[in-house]
């Protein structure tokens, strides 16, 4: 079996996550939704952060099999954006694309 190396998380601009402090420091972030939306199912909106003090992080898992970028439920993009969801509870996956 081949090794993939997964996209890395390049931007998060949802200051409300507790894994966001001065960019993402979770290990790895999962992607989910529906009806039309990418959420990043690891945004845990607490004042505590969390998280590691060095990390790459990089997509996990990927659950939008409508995605452009999804191959087997792994995302193929160069490199994901999580921004602001819809609501103020939810953070999205920027780079999703419907296929």
């Amino acid at each position: 079996m081949a090794t993939l190396e997964m996209p890395h998380v390049s931007e998060c601009s949802v200051s409300s996550c507790s894994y966001n402090h001065d960019g993402c420091h979770a290990f790895a972030i999962n992607v989910g939704g529906t009806n039309g939306t990418a959420d990043c199912g690891t945004f845990i909106p607490l004042s505590v952060k969390g998280g590691l003090d060095v990390v790459s992080p990089q997509v996990g898992a990927c659950q939008r099999s409508d995605c452009q970028y999804n191959s087997n439920l792994e995302c193929t993009a160069a490199a994901v954006r999580i921004g602001a969801g819809e609501s103020s509870d939810t953070a999205n996956c920027l780079t999703y694309s419907k296929a």
